[in-house]
């Protein structure tokens, strides 16, 4: 597949460069040739912008907001690297990307979690926002072609539209892992095939610029998926490998790949290209692939959301009888919440950290039974639990608001 892939990108067409005598030689991409490599890294960052921001956010207690500002910092100065060099280089560019995976992972997730934004309008905002980069891209400048990318404003654009397709394949991936209660193998198989559709079409003719990117918002929610099969542990459909242990092994992945092409060059683009339009062809299969996209979708999401609404009826009706409340059966939260409280009350601060990260699991795996439900009571809980993350996750933790939150959410619970 990643042959196909690489073939096909070999012959994104364009008109070359028209200028005079000796002008093209002064003018270097800024950005990797569409190679076997280029699809292994790419899928190992954003395996890495999912556990990385995970063990930042969690392992390290750094919280969502300061994980989101440390990351935010060094992208940042990643990309004043990677904008001030005239030339393609590997190391910067790659780390580029690792830091722009975490970070658009770590936007969808301050939407989803600090602000409680569901997952289907993040997918929504983040593929009008990335149309809306194309298109201005290539109002712009008249190609999207990646072979074109030697000069400041190409380079903005391309870097803009990144972000947004690491944003919306952390969207799109949750909603349909955790949103569709489909788990991460399941949803991991089927953005794999979709990646297999664009690539065999990509080869019998579709848009090479088109597939492209379709592949690249793809392998966002596999790489995701990838990560968090291999990070989260067994109850919640995993391995059980940790965030800490799969970020090193992707990460020392792509540094040695990334050595290999240092020294190889063998993804260094020799043919640049002023670009040319993406032609009536072209955009008459993109408008095609969208409508198509836009009605598997659609028939999908409705049916998957039926499905589950059919088994939470069922539920809920079980729940209030049973229980009288109107969530169902809260007792394995509230172990979790009495757990972390005891552990709280010894002071015991980093086993309590590490304990409510269990809440915040379960909580998240039972969302899509759960919010359907109730969806007033869930989001009185999801408050109270988001209340005691930020404390217990705090640099400082202050012992008696923790405390009080703590009681208040077994007050909510129960």
């Amino acid at each position: 597949m990643s042959h196909i892939m690489a073939q096909g990108a070999a012959s994104e067409t364009g008109s070359n460069l028209q200028a005079e005598p000796g002008t093209i030689h002064n003018l270097l991409s800024k950005v990797p040739e569409i190679t076997l490599y280029f699809w292994i890294v790419k899928i190992l960052c954003t395996t890495v912008g999912e556990t990385a921001a995970d063990f930042l956010n969690v392992n390290l207690n750094f919280g969502l907001t300061m994980t989101s500002i440390v990351t935010g910092g060094l992208l940042l100065a990643a990309l004043f690297l990677q904008f001030k060099t005239n030339r393609y280089v590997p190391s910067i560019y790659w780390l580029s990307v690792v830091l722009i995976s975490v970070f658009g992972t770590l936007v969808t997730d301050n939407l989803t979690d600090a602000l409680g934004v569901p997952l289907e309008f993040s997918s929504i905002l983040f593929s009008i926002l990335l149309g809306g980069t194309f298109f201005f891209w290539y109002k712009k400048e008249k190609t999207l072609s990646i072979h074109s990318i030697f000069t400041v404003q190409r380079e903005a654009f391309y870097w803009l539209a990144i972000l947004f397709t690491f944003a919306l394949g952390t969207a799109a991936g949750d909603l349909l892992a955790e949103g569709l209660a489909l788990g991460y193998l399941v949803t991991g198989v089927i953005v794999a095939v979709a990646v297999a559709v664009f690539a065999i079409a990509w080869r019998l003719g579709l848009n090479p610029i088109l597939s492209f990117w379709a592949i690249y918002i793809l392998t966002r929610p596999l790489g995701a998926s990838i990560g968090d099969y291999l990070s989260q542990s067994p109850q919640y459909g995993g391995l059980g490998l940790g965030a800490s242990i799969t970020s090193v092994i992707f990460l020392l992945a792509i540094l040695t790949v990334v050595i290999y092409m240092t020294l190889t060059k063998t993804d260094v683009i020799t043919k640049l290209e002023q670009g040319g339009s993406v032609g009536k062809n072209g955009l008459q299969q993109t408008v095609a692939v969208l409508v198509i996209v836009l009605i598997l979708s659609g028939i999908g999401y409705e049916w998957r959301s039926s499905t589950l609404e059919e088994g939470v009826n069922t539920s809920e009706n079980q729940a209030v009888s049973i229980t009288g409340n109107p969530l169902g059966d809260m007792s394995n939260f509230v172990t979790i919440t009495r757990d972390t409280l005891d552990l709280v009350n010894e002071n015991k601060l980093s086993e309590a950290t590490t304990r409510v990260a269990d809440l915040e699991s379960e909580w998240d795996s039972a969302e899509s039974k759960l919010k359907p439900m109730n969806k007033a009571k869930w989001i009185e809980v999801d408050d109270a639990i988001d209340e005691v993350l930020h404390l217990l996750r705090s640099r400082k933790v202050d012992v008696a608001q923790s405390k009080a939150s703590l009681e208040v959410l077994l007050q909510t619970l129960e």
